[in-house]
């Protein structure tokens, strides 16, 4: 990684936000790009210890940018701690493009992509609004589908009357940029997931852990779960829901295909009476059979 400190020139002696300039969508990319050196969506390990350490010495008072010595290990150790229990909100010992947002002043319109008041409820709630914005439903989200997007959560903010279309524009590029990981101009189920946060993979509970034995009241908690409707089956974009969530538990990438034919395989073998539903007798063989693998 270069040994010039990047962060410097979004710091001023006076005025600003804090003493930061406040960064524009291509700047914060810019940002982003230059410490996630991996592109793996984190910042992380030596990346992160890169970035801590520019960030301390920018924000040394008295110095004028001036080199500072960097930190020794103690130091460093003890500045990333700080640094984590300040902004690393899901405990992971990494930073994500979220976490990342809340650290340097953004364009508060851009900065409103990253800050929904409330992370969706589950992966229920994630299918309906893939749904929504797959217009054309194939099976990705692509630029001008990124862009309606874009506006309905600035429309939600009260940010959309303040917004031009260049910037919208601006912004879906950058969001392309910062979550599409293949570089296929588009974004997958996967790469969507990074930027619709779900609270929780239901499935990574640990009662399906490890030396766990799940039980009747864990079944019914996981059902009520994906049976948003209370009808006493999950299916269509419940049932969405439930296979991706259980794609993640293997995959870190993955697509609409990957989705369809995990689903498709999962419900010739469990779809005992073939209405293309999961009833709670089948989705106990579905749990019953992760907490074998699990044990083994």
């Amino acid at each position: 990684m270069a040994s010039e400190n990047i962060l410097k020139k979004y710091r001023v002696e006076s005025g600003g936000s804090n003493g930061w300039v406040k960064l524009s969508a291509a700047q914060f990319m810019e940002v982003w790009n230059h410490f996630d050196a991996d592109g793996n969506g984190y910042i992380e390990n030596q990346e992160l210890d890169s970035f801590v350490s520019e960030l301390f010495a920018c924000m040394q008072k008295g110095l004028a940018f001036k080199e500072v010595k960097p930190p020794q290990k103690q130091e460093l150790v003890a500045m990333r701690q700080q640094f984590l229990q300040a902004f690393d909100d899901d405990k992971d010992n990494r930073i994500d493009i979220r976490e990342m947002a809340q650290v340097l002043p953004t364009d508060e319109n851009f900065l409103v992509l990253f800050q929904l008041d409330h992370p969706l409820d589950s992966s229920v709630d994630f299918m309906k609004v893939w749904k929504k914005f797959d217009t054309d439903c194939s099976g990705f989200i692509e630029a001008n589908e990124l862009k309606n997007f874009i506006k309905e959560l600035l429309k939600i903010s009260d940010h959309i009357s303040i917004v031009s279309e260049d910037d919208v524009i601006v912004y879906a590029d950058t969001m392309l940029n910062l979550f599409d990981r293949n570089g296929d101009g588009k974004l997958q189920l996967s790469e969507m997931a990074r930027l619709i946060p779900v609270r929780e993979n239901f499935l990574l509970r640990p009662a399906f852990k490890k030396g766990t034995t799940i039980t009747e009241e864990d079944i019914t908690t996981v059902f009520e779960n994906y049976d948003k409707n209370r009808n006493g089956t999950i299916e269509n974009e419940e049932l969405h829901g439930f296979v991706k969530d259980l794609l993640e538990l293997a995959y870190e990438e993955y697509d609409s295909l990957d989705l369809s034919m995990l689903e498709t395989s999962l419900m010739k073998v469990i779809d005992i009476n073939k209405d293309g539903k999961i009833s709670k007798q089948e989705l106990c063989l579905v749990l019953k059979q992760l907490d074998s693998v699990s044990k083994k």
